[in-house]
């Protein structure tokens, strides 16, 4: 029987310096250019950070959130943005991420609405890897950029003022890219696009989307936080139910 992954969730001060060095050590297995000082300075400004460890303790996994608060059209709107997110590949069958990941959102979304009703929330990640991109269909029955549909014009205001928010002149608007003075891309190997997986018309627009993402340019994307948008294979890998 295969090691399963047990999740728990922190606040950033009360990771450990050893929990820090395992994963900045994942890091450094999968991405290039990590260096300890630009992990720490990242995880300092999240205020979730999501710890996955084996049967035997070791950390196998993180992934670190943050809320951002704009208003758009007037409009209040909360994202909780994604930071670094990655699991050992030995454990990528896991569902542990998606399922503690969404139970924390949700929460969070509840209490937003429960605060302030007319606030719009969402999910606000970026993608420099397939991978990444390709959770957003199997979760989500809406979400932007996406070959289905254009981006409506409110979407991509609101997709707009989050990445101006977080990343400044580092965001491209025209592109839709955030392009980081300092990248770290994919490790070769991890996540590399083939003629088959360019067959699949999620990563096909991926790639037409961000052409620069060998080299560590990030996709904004945008999903808004409603149980009515989760796909059914999305429902029972969030171990939720229907409302």
């Amino acid at each position: 029987m295969s090691e399963q992954l047990t999740g728990t969730v922190h606040r950033p001060g009360d990771i450990s310096l050893s929990q820090r060095a395992r994963m900045c050590e994942l890091l450094n297995e999968l991405f290039e250019n990590v260096s300890r000082e630009q992990f720490d300075a990242d995880l300092a400004e999240k205020e979730w950070v999501f710890v996955f460890s084996d049967d035997r303790g070791t950390v196998q996994g993180f992934s670190t959130l943050m809320c951002l608060n704009v208003t758009v059209d007037g409009r209040p709107v909360v994202a909780v943005y994604s930071g670094d997110t990655l699991i050992h590949p030995d454990f990528w069958h896991e569902l542990e991420l998606p399922k503690l990941w969404g139970k924390h959102v949700f929460d969070l979304a509840a209490e937003v609405h429960a605060k302030t009703p007319e606030a719009k929330v969402y999910w606000f990640l970026i993608s420099s890897g397939y991978k990444t991109y390709r959770f957003l269909p199997v979760f989500f029955a809406n979400f932007y950029p996406t070959y289905r549909q254009p981006t409506p014009p409110q979407i991509q205001r609101t997709i707009d003022a989050l990445a101006r928010y977080k990343f400044g002149d580092q965001y491209d608007p025209a592109a839709g890219i955030i392009r980081f003075a300092h990248s770290a891309p994919l490790r070769e190997g991890v996540a590399e696009v083939d003629e088959r997986r360019l067959k699949n018309r999620d990563i096909a627009f991926f790639v037409e989307k961000n052409p620069g993402h060998a080299a560590g340019e990030q996709l904004a994307c945008l999903v808004e936080i409603d149980h009515a948008n989760i796909t059914s294979a999305g429902m029972r890998m969030l171990g939720m139910e229907r409302g």
